[in-house]
């Protein structure tokens, strides 16, 4: 019986070791792979900020390769990307509160769609689908928009997300590979 609480006492250590200690160190280790990246927007009453990890492109081929087509992607690698705004505005001409949101996306060669959610989980996907299955809960999502993909003749190496002004209206844009998409935002 001793010898069995000894084995239970060890495998309960390990598991808490794996947890305390090899999860951080697996997530420093993917960040250095990914960096962390933020973009801000404070103008024209405007306070805006989205934080993502930023992968490579490393000669593969990104949209309907290593992120498929018409499947729900975290937009980006590790925590899905957040975004935040300090008041009230529009995305896509839909309301959207104040606060943290999580960032979803389902790409298509044409199109996306936009998804902005309440929750913000730990990881952007689940270990037990080697990557393939997000932890997005779709009853937390507070809106979706579809916007046109826009092909450009620069690749752009790492993804980047950012606020850009163009004649006159605001946009959180999306570029990597030979692909940008632009979400409409406003007051």
């Amino acid at each position: 019986m001793k010898t069995i609480k000894w084995i239970v006492g060890i495998l309960v250590a390990l598991v808490l070791l794996g947890y305390f200690v090899g999860m951080p160190y697996l997530r420093e280790q993917t960040k250095k792979i990914s960096p962390e990246r933020t973009s801000t927007y404070i103008q024209n009453g405007f306070d805006l900020k989205v934080t993502y990890s930023s992968p490579s492109k490393k000669d593969r081929k990104i949209f309907g390769g290593l992120v498929p087509y018409e499947k729900v992607w975290r937009t980006g690698a590790n925590e899905p990307t957040t975004f935040s705004t300090a008041t009230d505005i529009k995305v896509g001409g839909q309301n959207l509160q104040k606060g943290s949101y999580s960032l979803w996306s389902i790409p298509g060669p044409n199109q996306w769609t936009v998804i902005v959610n309440s929750e913000i989980p730990d990881w952007g996907v689940t270990l037990s689908s080697m990557g393939r299955k997000t932890t997005r809960n779709p009853e937390k999502d507070v809106l979706q928009i579809t916007v046109p993909v826009i092909h450009t003749e620069q690749l752009q190496e790492d993804l980047k997300i950012e606020f850009v002004s163009q004649e006159e209206l605001l946009y959180l844009q999306l570029a990597w590979d030979d692909v940008q998409v632009r979400t409409p935002l406003n007051q």
